[in-house]
């Protein structure tokens, strides 16, 4: 079965949505194809006593625990970070806590300033107008002003309020005159759009319950699929075909039912996340691979490595109660300083801790064991009475970390794949050396107990670097508006392109630089080199 369209993007993540809404505006015929299903919100149970059950098995963050309809399986057995996903409408989106963070000028500018990873082949004030617009796109809330970025358009919405384990927190780091500010969350504050005006529940990563989280199923899809953009669920692609001349024609993809379909594209865009748009590139060509010629195709995966610093106190603190966005974050000690046995930094955020059953799951509490005898004991000196400090490590780019095919894990002929990935001796030391300042500032709060977990291996979510973006096709897979140097009419717009991760969220930069690319191949449409 054969169709035809302007465009075709694979993947209905925020680079996908945002992509796809550029097209549309701009009046081409655009198909989307995504592996996975909508969001099932009947499933987000959010103030119910099964919240915390149901969370675990609907919206589980790892989709060799979750298996729901879109995903794949994923061999991390030679990885210190569990690569974490979500196959689906909206993609990433739809489980993540809703960090809205720009990366800073100092990010685009590693191996200038610092001598490690690469220079984008763009800057920061390349993407500043990018930001402003997606940010209005994603009902980011927030307030301007923060000392540590450049000066920035005010966001849509207010910030979340602080609470009283975000004044707690804010009270710590003026004591210590250490930066922080409000946190930015693509999180409405007040109704906005589509989004209803947040509830606190802390409930963002399992399905929002409330509307409020700006996932880009509900900012974006629910509308562009109703008119704009065919959007087609449950469509595993397998390939890209190219013709005799090494352009794409498009893409066969198997339906729910495991018939083959062949789309034929003028352009094809992969927004599949580091991991599936490495797995299609890997897989086309009947498994030879495309668009890599340069062997980078896969390489220099990077994923954040993560860590915490807990406080337990002894006065209530509300700490269930709040976004799992963040109450604020600090970038006081984010630039490069080598005195300190490391080089680039960390970001860090105060959230709440969470729901009763929280505090008793294995990950973010680290190893104690809570089951038995400790169980009241623990919930008692926890629940309300917490704070959680996570760490953002900078992930350089390596490229021995590399995302691999598995055809042994074959699904209907289309393959899995396997990660390899080591946490470097530059992370490690970074992480050893934020929690340690932590640790101060959990003694200025007042914690009358602490708990450091550093290098928490279930915290993959950041998923970039395995299609770098840059000038020169011998140290590239894309040029620096997404193209393909091999596949003039193959373009990349996730988070693969990223030469370097910052040690920040990404998302904000993830949908910036789609919305940039996707605005150049409208501009220049003319000029892409399509199939006869």
């Amino acid at each position: 079965m054969r169709d035809d369209c302007d465009v075709l993007i694979v993947g209905a993540g925020p680079s996908g949505a945002v992509a796809a809404q550029e097209f549309a505006r701009a009046g081409m015929r655009v198909t989307c194809l995504e592996q996975g299903d909508w969001p099932d919100y009947e499933k987000a149970r959010a103030g119910h006593a099964d919240f915390e059950l149901t969370s675990r098995k609907y919206w589980n963050w790892d989709p060799n625990q979750r298996r729901a309809a879109g995903d794949y399986p994923i061999d991390d057995t030679e990885s210190d970070i569990t690569a974490l996903m979500y196959n689906g409408v909206g993609g990433g989106t739809v489980l993540y806590a809703a960090h809205w963070e720009r990366f800073l000028p100092s990010d685009f500018r590693t191996r200038t300033m610092d001598g490690v990873g690469d220079d984008w082949p763009i800057g920061y004030w390349d993407l500043e107008p990018y930001y402003d617009e997606v940010e209005r796109q994603f009902a980011v809330s927030g307030l301007e002003g923060d000392p540590a970025l450049p000066p920035t358009t005010p966001p849509p919405l207010p910030p979340v309020p602080l609470n009283k384990l975000g004044r707690r927190g804010a009270e710590a780091l003026n004591k210590l005159g250490w930066h922080w500010w409000p946190g930015s969350n693509a999180i409405a504050t007040a109704d906005y759009g589509p989004l209803h005006a947040c509830a606190q529940r802390t409930a963002c990563p399992f399905g929002c319950p409330t509307g409020a989280k700006a996932s880009a199923d509900r900012t974006h899809w629910r509308a562009l699929a109703k008119d704009q953009v065919r959007l087609t669920v449950r469509a595993t692609v397998e390939q890209v075909l190219l013709d005799d001349r090494g352009r794409a024609t498009g893409v066969t993809y198997l339906d729910a039912d495991g018939v083959r379909h062949e789309i034929r594209a003028g352009v094809v865009v992969l927004c599949a996340n580091a991991i599936g748009t490495t797995r299609i590139l890997l897989a086309s060509a009947d498994g030879t691979g495309v668009a890599n010629s340069s062997g980078l195709v896969g390489r220099r995966l990077m994923m954040h490595p993560f860590g915490n610093a807990i406080g337990i106190f002894d006065e209530d603190l509300e700490s269930w109660r709040g976004p799992l966005g963040q109450y604020l974050h600090s970038l006081e000690f984010y630039e490069s300083d080598r005195s300190r046995g490391f080089v680039r930094g960390a970001k860090w955020n105060l959230l709440p801790s969470g729901a009763p059953l929280s505090f008793m799951l294995p990950g973010t509490w680290g190893d104690e064991p809570v089951w038995g005898a400790n169980f009241t004991r623990l919930l008692r000196e926890r629940h309300g009475h917490s704070a959680i400090w996570g760490v953002i490590c900078e992930d350089l780019p390596d490229p021995a970390n590399r995302v691999l095919l598995d055809e042994q894990a074959a699904a209907d002929g289309v393959p899995g794949v396997r990660i390899q990935y080591r946490t470097s001796d530059n992370s490690r030391a970074m992480m050893a050396w934020h929690l340690e300042r932590l640790s101060e500032v959990l003694d200025a709060m007042g914690a009358k107990k602490k708990i450091f977990n550093p290098n928490l291996r279930g915290t993959g979510w950041h998923l970039m670097g395995t299609a770098v973006m840059g000038e020169d096709p011998d140290a590239s897979v894309v040029d620096p508006h997404g193209r393909c140097h091999d596949v003039p009419n193959l373009y990349v717009f996730d988070g693969s392109v990223f030469p370097t991760s910052s040690g920040v969220n990404p998302t904000a930069t993830i949908a910036a630089n789609a919305l940039r690319c996707a605005r150049s191949l409208v501009a220049h449409r003319r000029d892409v080199e399509v199939p006869a």
